[in-house]
């Protein structure tokens, strides 16, 4: 309904036709538009809905039942099966022996469309993805690839990246027919997969060529099969990514690089509803210089660059005296130039883990290309031991020269920091040359990374700069990390504590967290060492349970309460429909925290 725009009212569920003497159901009917008898005959497509742990081969349950109920349904064109993860689509077409036969597709059409043999994805035409549909087909692919072609786990996710990319560069490539396409004739033939491969290859080069810092010359795409690819082709090429919202095609992305890359060095990536908050709480202005020093899948930068580009909007609404909506091409491609400025000049991101550097390049690629200042390197290291490619660029960026980067005195470039450190005793930093930079490292031997990830930040920020960061709760109120809060509290303000409930990183995860929002004080601050209040928070209620499964919102009585949303169809009207929502109070901490900083004459 919200992606493939077919109306609500043309939609059955669970209805009974028959089959010989059976009397089986259709999961899901659909019928042709100014259909007015939704029975047997009038079917235009149908859907069937199955466990995940049924096989699309399943004898029973899989697409044979599907293509029976076809059969017997003589004007039923159209029929998808499902578990959940994976999907089957067919047209039914009669061949010149007067029989039916089953074409196989990508996807059903939307509503109301004719499609032809022949038919390419047309430039404007392409639909954004809704929901979790955008994450369920990124799980198709990889799992094709690690099916089909026998690649671990992470290749297999890496291979996916390079056909991604090739994807977006053939958005980008607005004023050429489109490339990235597989024609159903294509799919399902040896020399159309062929050519599907060539045509795939050219955008390659060109993707090789315009991210020389993310691959390499001789990189390409490496599937033994080419069927492979054509199956990745089919299932990406409707969606429209660059246009897609931000936060599906983020969820998405963050969640099968999360689920590929995740390592070993206490890499445990940030629900999306926290790294929401935790940056409007920090609220980034456009011209301020933003960086998370751990950025993992680069999901807090992409947080960020959304709220920014939020923020400009508004700007450029106030300036025209007219929503965005009415603006005129001219000026929204203005808009969108300022958006790219404003992602190459204002966003980092440092990682150790060159995989997790490439993915997060990707992820803002997606988001207004703003790849150039997302680097690899080990921050903790003393800025001499650096190494000078990162020097080169990191001066680069903020105008300075690469020799002026000596010690920990010298990298105060940033306005904002957001981030979360690698954390754990399991991981701890031995190393005296690295302890040595450090004021809380005292004459400790060995200390876990986070703690001093907190003395880090504060040297990347610029005095009065801000920082959102997360951190095991051990930090707050162990006995023996006294020190250390005392460190903090002389170098910076504790402007917030917010108190995550125990499930936030769960089902990976069960530390206890919270997040610190620190803003570094002045030279005359610390001597002044002023009392002030601080915004203090629990999170009761984090929007899943300890195994992951959502929990939605619900009545006094249990039952799950439905809430009002208005979606705009493929037409330009709207259409209110009725959805869940989580419970989730992340969404609330923002809202009561601008209310205190008003009160507390806090101007960020």
């Amino acid at each position: 309904m919200n992606e493939l725009g077919y109306p609500k009212e043309l939609i059955r569920v669970e209805l009974g036709i028959k089959v010989g003497t059976a009397k089986p159901r259709i999961d899901i009917a659909l019928f042709p538009k100014d259909c007015t008898t939704f029975e047997q005959e009038n079917i235009k497509l149908a859907v069937e809905c199955k466990k995940e742990n049924v096989k699309a081969t399943d004898k029973k349950e899989g697409i044979g039942q599907l293509k029976s109920c076809m059969q017997s349904c003589g004007n039923c064109e159209w029929g998808m099966w499902t578990n959940g993860k994976d999907k089957e689509v067919f047209r039914k077409v009669l061949n010149a022996k007067g029989e039916y036969e089953f074409h196989e597709y990508s996807d059903i059409p939307p509503f109301d469309t004719d499609v032809h043999e022949d038919d390419r994805p047309k430039r404007g035409k392409q639909r954004k993805a809704v929901a979790d549909n955008l994450l369920f087909t990124f799980r198709r692919c990889h799992n094709f690839i690690y099916a089909l072609e026998g690649m671990q786990k992470q290749p297999a996710f890496f291979e996916l990246l390079k056909i991604i990319f090739c994807k977006i560069e053939d958005e980008r490539n607005i004023l050429e027919d489109i490339e990235f396409y597989v024609t159903p004739h294509e799919r399902n033939s040896r020399d159309g997969q062929l050519s599907v491969g060539k045509r795939i290859d050219k955008i390659f080069k060109l993707v090789k060529e315009k991210y020389k810092q993310i691959f390499a010359v001789n990189d390409k795409i490496n599937f033994t099969d080419p069927r492979t690819l054509a199956y990745i082709i089919g299932e990406l090429q409707d969606y429209d990514l660059l246009k897609t919202n931000i936060d599906v095609k983020g969820k998405a992305y963050e969640e099968i690089v999360g689920s590929n890359l995740r390592g070993g060095r206490g890499e445990f990536f940030t629900p999306r509803n926290v790294m929401k908050m935790t940056v409007e709480m920090l609220a980034p202005k456009p011209h301020e210089r933003v960086l998370d020093s751990s950025c993992g899948t680069g999901g807090f930068l992409v947080q960020a660059l959304t709220y920014v580009i939020k923020e400009l909007e508004k700007s450029l609404e106030k300036k025209l005296a007219k929503p965005r909506k009415e603006w005129d091409r001219d000026t929204e491609n203005l808009f969108i130039e300022k958006i790219k400025e404003t992602a190459r000049q204002n966003f980092f991101g440092f990682d150790i883990n060159p995989d997790l550097v490439k993915a997060t390049k990707m992820n803002m690629v997606m988001n207004n290309d703003g790849s150039g200042n997302i680097l690899r390197c080990n921050s903790l290291l003393p800025p001499h031991e650096w190494e000078l490619q990162f020097k080169e660029d990191l001066a680069k960026a903020v105008g300075i020269e690469a020799k002026d980067l000596r010690t920990h005195k010298d990298i105060a470039f940033f306005d904002v920091i957001v981030t979360n450190p690698p954390f754990g005793s399991k991981i701890p930093i031995q190393d005296r040359n690295i302890l040595d930079q450090f004021g809380i490292s005292l004459k400790l031997s060995s200390l876990p990374p986070e703690q001093l990830f907190i003395e880090r930040c504060m040297q990347f920020l610029k005095p009065g700069g801000r920082l959102g960061i997360v951190l095991p709760d051990s930090i707050l109120g162990s006995p023996g990390l006294e020190n250390l809060r005392r460190w903090i509290l002389q170098n910076a303000k504790l402007v917030a504590s917010i108190d995550l409930h125990a499930d936030t990183f769960q089902p990976r995860n069960g530390t206890q967290t919270s997040v610190l929002i620190l803003q570094k004080k002045t030279e005359l601050e610390k001597a002044q060492n002023e009392k002030y209040k601080v915004f203090m928070s629990m999170v009761e209620r984090i929007g899943h349970d300890k195994r992951g499964t959502p929990i939605y919102k619900r009545d006094q009585e249990g039952k799950e309460l439905l809430f009002e949303k208005t979606y705009e169809k493929l037409d330009g009207t709207t259409e209110t429909m009725y959805e869940r929502e989580l419970d989730d109070q992340t969404v609330l901490v923002p809202v009561y925290f601008e209310e205190w900083k008003k009160q507390q004459g806090i101007t960020w």
